[in-house]
C-alpha cells in the first residue's frame, strides 16, 4: 500500500480548549501557531501515524494579560517549555464516522496518555481537485496532570479556574 502524507490547512481549522472560570462561565482559547504531520496507507486513517505540536507564545484567549499569565511559570512556562506535543498511538475505528485517537500529550516536560474521540466528518474534493477530509476532535483533560497548578480561591468558595480543560480541536487536512 501507499502512504498518503496530510498536512493540516491552517485556514480551515482551529486548535482550541475552554476552561471553566469562575465555576460558573467559559473561557475559550486557541493556539495560532502549529504543526502536524499524518501519514495514513492510502486513505485509511485506522493506520495514521500523528505527531503535532503547538507554540506556548501563540496562545489566544482574546485577553493578553490572561495570555501573558498562560505563557508564564504559573501555567506554561513558555520560556522553558516552548511547544506543547502529541504523538499518536492509535486511531481505532467505533463506527463509520467516530473514531478513538489514542497518544501522549507532552506538556511541560510531562508526558501523559490520552484517549480522545474523533468524529470523521468526510473525504472529498474541493473545487480545486484538492483531496480534503475532516477531523472533529472533543475531549477532557485536567490541567493539574501536566503541572498546571496555579489558581485562586474564591471568597465566595470555589475557584477562579477549573481543572478540566476540554479540548475544541477542528481539523481540515489536505493530501499532500
Amino acid at each position: 500500500m501507499a502512504t498518503t502524507k496530510w498536512a493540516i490547512d491552517p485556514t480551515h481549522s482551529e486548535i482550541g480548549f475552554k476552561v471553566k472560570h469562575m465555576m460558573f462561565t467559559n473561557v475559550s482559547g486557541k493556539f495560532d501557531q502549529y504543526v502536524g504531520s499524518i501519514e495514513t496507507e492510502e486513505n485509511d486513517f485506522t493506520t495514521a501515524k500523528i505527531a503535532f505540536s503547538a507554540a506556548i507564545d501563540s496562545i489566544d484567549t482574546r485577553n493578553s494579560d490572561r495570555d501573558n499569565h498562560l505563557k508564564s511559570a504559573d501555567f506554561f512556562d513558555a520560556e522553558n517549555h516552548p511547544k506543547l506535543t502529541f504523538t499518536g498511538k492509535s486511531f481505532s475505528k467505533i463506527n463509520e464516522n467516530n473514531y478513538e485517537l489514542v497518544g501522549d500529550l507532552n506538556i511541560k516536560d510531562i508526558t501523559k496518555e490520552v484517549k480522545l474521540p474523533v468524529e470523521f466528518s468526510g473525504l472529498m474534493q474541493d473545487p480545486w481537485g484538492n483531496t480534503k477530509v475532516g477531523l472533529n476532535i472533543e475531549g477532557k483533560i485536567n490541567r493539574k496532570d501536566w503541572g498546571l497548578n496555579w489558581n485562586s480561591a474564591l471568597e465566595t468558595g470555589g475557584v477562579l479556574v477549573g481543572e478540566e480543560v476540554k479540548l475544541v480541536i477542528d481539523l481540515q487536512l489536505v493530501k499532500s
